[in-house]
C-alpha cells in the first residue's frame, strides 16, 4: 500500500473530487479520506506528477516532506473534529492530537506555530467560529445549543470568543446575514 498525502482536503466534496480525478486518470485506490489517499500500488513519476497536475487544477496539492504532511494531518484532524465529529469535541485537544497523530502534544505545538505562525489553539478556535457561522445561518439552533454541541462552557463565552474573532456578536452577525439574503421572488 502506499499513501500520498493532500494539502486542501477539508470535506466530504473534496474526498468526492480526489475520487472523480484517479477514476479520471485509472489510479486504482483503496481509500481516499480528508488529506490521504492510500493507493494500491506506488505510483510511476509520471503517473505521480499527472495526479499532481490534476489535483493543482482544483486547489490541492500532494504533500511531500515530513513536517509538511504533520502539520496537513493537524489540520485536517481539527477539521474533522469540529464540523464532523461532535462527540468527540468534549476530548482535551492536546491528548486528541498526540493520540491521533502518534507524536507529543508539545512537538506538534511547536512545529504547527513554526510552520503556521498560529497556535493549534487558535486554529481550532477558528475552526469553532467558522462552525458557529454556519451552524447561525442554518437557523437550525438556539446559541444555547450550538454552545453546548461545540463544547463551549457556557452562551457567554461563545458570545465573547465569536465577538473577539470575528468583531461580531453572534447575534449581529446573524442579522447582517439575514438582511443580504433575498426572498428567492425578488432575486
Amino acid at each position: 500500500m502506499n499513501k500520498i498525502y493532500i494539502r486542501n482536503m477539508v470535506c466530504n466534496r473534496c474526498i468526492m473530487a480526489v475520487k472523480d480525478v484517479l477514476t479520471k486518470l485509472e489510479i486504482a485506490s483503496v481509500n481516499i479520506t480528508l488529506g490521504e489517499i492510500t493507493l494500491e500500488r506506488e505510483l510511476a513519476a509520471n503517473d505521480r506528477q499527472r495526479l499532481n497536475s490534476q489535483l493543482n487544477e482544483l486547489g490541492f496539492e500532494i504533500i511531500d516532506d515530513k513536517k509538511s504532511r504533520l502539520i496537513e494531518q493537524i489540520k485536517t484532524i481539527i477539521i474533522d473534529l469540529v464540523h464532523h465529529r461532535k462527540a468527540e469535541l468534549k476530548t482535551n485537544l492536546s491528548d486528541y492530537l498526540s493520540v491521533s497523530t502518534q507524536h507529543d502534544y508539545n512537538y506538534l505545538s511547536n512545529l504547527f506555530s513554526e510552520v503556521e505562525g498560529t497556535t493549534i489553539e487558535k486554529f481550532f478556535i477558528a475552526q469553532k467560529i467558522e462552525r458557529v457561522k454556519e451552524l447561525l445561518v442554518y437557523d437550525e439552533l438556539s446559541l444555547s445549543e450550538i454552545a453546548y454541541q461545540l463544547n463551549y462552557s457556557s452562551v457567554a463565552h461563545l458570545s465573547n470568543q465569536f465577538k473577539k474573532v470575528t468583531g461580531l456578536t453572534p447575534s449581529h452577525f446573524k442579522q447582517i446575514r439575514s438582511e443580504r439574503r433575498k426572498p428567492l421572488d425578488q432575486v
